[in-house]
């Protein structure tokens, strides 16, 4: 199930409070400005700093 659409948009980055978006396949929220994905889990997302993961480098497959 995807996550609604109302709660997409009142979520931001909490780094740096900008925009984010929701990448399905690989359930993260995703912010292009910090160039971090915050995991989705049970269809929650996990907005915490220090569960985000670097997009791009290791592990990661680059900005979307």
């Amino acid at each position: 199930m995807a996550l609604s659409q109302d709660l997409l948009d009142i979520l931001a980055c909490p780094q740096c409070k900008g925009p984010v978006h929701y990448d399905a396949p690989a359930q993260e929220i995703c912010c292009r400005h910090c160039l971090l994905a915050y995991p989705v889990r049970d269809e929650i997302p996990v907005m915490l700093v220090d569960e985000a993961r670097p997009l791009g480098g290791a592990g990661g497959e680059g900005p979307p």
